[in-house]
């Protein structure tokens, strides 16, 4: 997924702001499902971030384009694990691994439904 920096992602010195890479990842998570003509919301619960790893390797700038990459690293009955990254060309600005967990609507851990399982192990 491809992004552009806005004045609302950044500080006064025309930086991205820390927790502005959490949510150009959210976005580019939402955007792989929409993409599939899903929903990030399921009939019977949805995804929570359990745990995140996040790296800043170096600052985006207002303006700047960027792309997000989203790899699969891992999938079990209930979480899975992805790996994040945002590049600006051939530059790694940000790496983050995050857990996320299938909630059912009553706010319990359940097992992820069988379809999309399979989307995820596609990705």
């Amino acid at each position: 997924m491809t992004i552009r920096v806005y004045y609302e992602d950044t500080d006064v010195g025309g930086v991205v702001y820390h927790s502005n890479y959490l949510n150009f990842c959210e976005r580019a998570r939402s955007q792989l499902f929409f993409d599939a003509g899903r929903s990030p919301i399921l009939d019977g619960g949805h995804f929570v971030a359990k745990h995140i790893d996040a790296d800043y390797i170096k600052s985006a700038k207002f303006g700047d384009i960027l792309e997000l990459k989203t790899t699969l690293v891992e999938i079990k009955n209930a979480s899975f694990t992805l790996l994040q990254e945002v590049f600006r060309g051939d530059v790694k600005l940000f790496s983050m691994k995050i857990v996320l967990v299938y909630i059912d609507f009553t706010g319990k851990m359940a097992k992820i439904p069988s379809s999309e399982k399979e989307f995820l192990a596609a990705l």
